[in-house]
């Protein structure tokens, strides 16, 4: 569901950037009122994890279409909603500027809409509601797949809405609506289970991860989270080295939403300083676009429908694990950055 920047107006964009951006920093000043030193590394690899699987599409059967996990809900229930929204913001910035997944301009837009439902709306209201101190599997699981489900569909509602506040006529409201909620039902019932599976896994080896009363995730004292940053490093690295190789061909729900309408899964890029200068700026930053090698010297970059599957492609695993250790190494600096604040307040 990542979006591109032909799907947004410049004012739309700004604003969702603008709303963004001060959730940022309120999820930067709770995770630095309470900063567990363990919770960091944490952050990290399942940072990298969630990197790794959003390479990885399913099929949607008998649809033509496929899917891949947003992980906001999976992150906001192992992390807490506040250090979720950071390590789901860090993956999306990694993979528009190194990797041109989604664009610069519709960056806000991607993190609102897979990281704000989640970790704000659909953990605190429905998952959290429902699981409480009942931890079963059953409520594990019926609460991740509920919880996704919500936040995806939301997520899915405010693409529609934000493409028609930019004008994007070539998108019909209702028409749009009526295949994008659908196919993104579908979507996030498979992505509940996998959420339900892995949080389950993770609770069996630590469940004495709490949340406090300020959303963020505390590991009790004493305790070794050794075992579960070694599980995830490792499904972190098989994830992004190979089975991203077995990724579905087939368009996400989102461009197969707009193909269904417009006939190409890209709509007609609106010529726009703003969006030219950031198209331009990606296009410097981007050192594996589209998750691939760069094209030699006087090639163009071309995707080929009749390519082989599984593409066994080492540019595919190249990114898959340099953008791991990338989002990975960004959360571990910015637990470096709230420690160096901590201390120089400490001395004041």
């Amino acid at each position: 569901m990542h979006m591109a920047d032909a799907l947004l107006s410049p004012a739309v964009g700004g604003a969702l950037w603008a709303g963004t951006l001060g959730t940022i920093i309120l999820s930067a000043k709770k995770l630095t009122a309470k900063m567990d030193d363990k919770l960091i590394p944490l952050m990290g690899v399942l940072g990298a994890f969630i990197f790794a699987g959003q390479m990885i599409n399913f099929t949607i059967p008998g649809t033509g279409s496929s899917g891949h996990i947003g992980g906001g809900m999976l992150l906001a229930i192992l992390l807490g909603p506040y250090p979720a929204f950071l390590v789901i913001a860090s993956v999306l910035m990694i993979q528009a500027l190194f990797f041109a997944d989604g664009g610069l301009l519709a960056l806000g837009a991607n993190i609102w809409n897979l990281g704000i439902y989640p970790c704000f709306i659909a953990y605190p209201l429905i998952y959290r509601t429902l699981v409480g101190h009942n931890k079963s599997p059953k409520m594990i699981t019926f609460a991740s797949i509920l919880s996704v489900v919500v936040a995806l569909q939301l997520g899915a509602l405010s693409v529609v809405l934000e493409t028609k506040l930019s004008g994007i006529t070539e998108l019909p409201l209702s028409t749009f609506l009526a295949l994008m909620q659908p196919i993104h039902l579908a979507i996030g019932l498979i992505e509940g289970f996998v959420t339900a599976g892995i949080v389950i896994y993770v609770h069996s080896l630590r469940p004495d991860i709490v949340e406090d009363l300020e959303g963020v995730k505390s590991v009790a004292a004493g305790g070794s989270i050794k075992k579960v940053l070694i599980v995830m490093a490792i499904l972190a690295v098989i994830t992004g080295g190979a089975f991203s190789w077995f990724a579905s061909t087939h368009p996400d729900g989102l461009e197969w939403s707009i193909e269904k309408i417009y006939g190409k899964p890209e709509v007609p890029v609106q010529e726009n300083p703003v969006r030219e200068n950031l198209s331009k700026l990606q296009e410097k930053t981007a050192i594996l676009p589209d998750y691939a090698l760069p094209p030699k010297e006087g090639e163009e970059h071309t995707e080929n429908p009749s390519s082989p599957w599984p593409a066994v492609d080492p540019g595919t695993s190249l990114s898959g694990i340099i953008g791991g250790l990338m989002v990975l190494a960004l959360i571990i600096l910015f637990g470096f950055g709230i420690k160096f604040m901590n201390r120089n307040k400490a001395k004041m």
